[in-house]
């Protein structure tokens, strides 16, 4: 009896538990299409019907196995339009690179005081950590409290850098980072559901060919097994990635 009430459901009953809202938007997409680009995203503010502005995220199954160092795939972009979220950054500098980082418009910058904060205090109150080379030595006691929450500065995504004023602006430009979860799923906000389905098919565009051009070396078969778009409180919709080939 204990084992029957905690059984898995299946989407059609899960379905039933959501509100008139979402039921009458799942009315609109078909679930075994793949659906176009434009069309998707056009779908995706349609069924974007919460109070708020929706988030609209993709979900990119990738066929790699994370497990294996050469099969990685991750990296940073600037999105066309932003994300329609103001995020705010960390920055980790000294001297005349942490007056850089101040004027590029950094919400917190400093050194050891920032680390002693995060560790004793456990403070969070940052979206996206910036960090000069000379300071990873420091930077790097935080790995076991940054690295689970995807907050550890890398060279790859461009937050380990001399160049703090660039790194910063591009941030608060909509640059996004792209990265493997342990079940090979890459996912990412692309921007808000006011955005219309044009900005956002431009933004989702944009991160594909990063995502495509990413493809490791070691890589084998479909290399973009699956896509769906959905926003915060919608319904997800399939996206046909035929058009990149790989």
């Amino acid at each position: 009896m204990w084992e029957e009430s905690f059984r898995i459901t299946t989407k059609e009953e899960i379905t039933l538990f959501r509100g008139k809202k979402y039921k009458d938007s799942a009315k609109l997409v078909d679930r075994s299409t793949q659906y176009e680009v434009p069309a998707a995203m056009d779908l995706v503010v349609k069924t974007a019907s919460a109070k708020f502005d929706e988030t609209v995220e993709v979900h990119i199954k990738l066929g790699v196995d994370s497990r294996h160092a050469d099969q990685q795939v991750r990296g940073a972009i600037v999105l066309p339009n932003g994300t329609g979220k103001t995020r705010k950054v960390l920055v980790f500098a000294k001297d005349a690179k942490l007056d850089e980082a101040k004027e590029a418009g950094a919400d917190f910058a400093g050194g050891m005081e920032l680390v002693e904060k995060i560790q004793k205090e456990n403070w969070f109150d940052f979206d996206v950590v910036v960090a000069t080379p000379d300071m990873m030595g420091i930077v790097g006691r935080l790995g076991k409290v940054l690295g689970p929450k995807g907050l550890m500065p890398s060279p790859k995504a461009g937050t380990v850098t001399p160049n703090v004023t660039a790194a910063v602006k591009e941030i608060k430009a909509g640059k996004i980072e792209y990265r493997l979860d342990k079940t090979n799923i890459i996912h990412c906000p692309i921007g808000k559901a006011s955005f219309g389905a044009d900005k956002l098919t431009q933004n989702f565009e944009t991160l594909m060919e990063a995502i495509v051009k990413a493809k490791p070396a070691a890589a084998k078969g479909t290399y973009l097994k699956s896509c769906v778009v959905t926003s915060t409180m919608g319904v997800g919709v399939r996206v046909s990635t035929n058009k990149y080939g790989v």
